[in-house]
């Protein structure tokens, strides 16, 4: 993917919700208290020319930023 999305307004909001949260799933998190600035970052994704539509790029859109949430934090 092209899409460098770790420097984005809404990943970084994301970031420290994350952070901030008792949840130590990032799925958990996403699913839940995450949902809103996933769904800012996925918008973003969008207006930068992102083909949101297509199920394979949301599914490795979504892989990244969970394996980000887990591995980097």
């Amino acid at each position: 993917m092209d899409w460098d999305f770790t420097e984005n307004i809404a990943f970084k909001s994301l970031i420290e919700a994350f952070k901030e949260c008792d949840e130590t799933s990032a799925t958990e998190f996403l699913a839940s208290d995450g949902a809103s600035y996933y769904l800012e970052l996925i918008q973003d994704a969008a207006g930068d020319g992102i083909d949101i539509s297509d199920s394979e790029i949301m599914e490795e859109i979504q892989e990244e930023i969970i394996d980000y949430l887990e591995n980097n934090l």
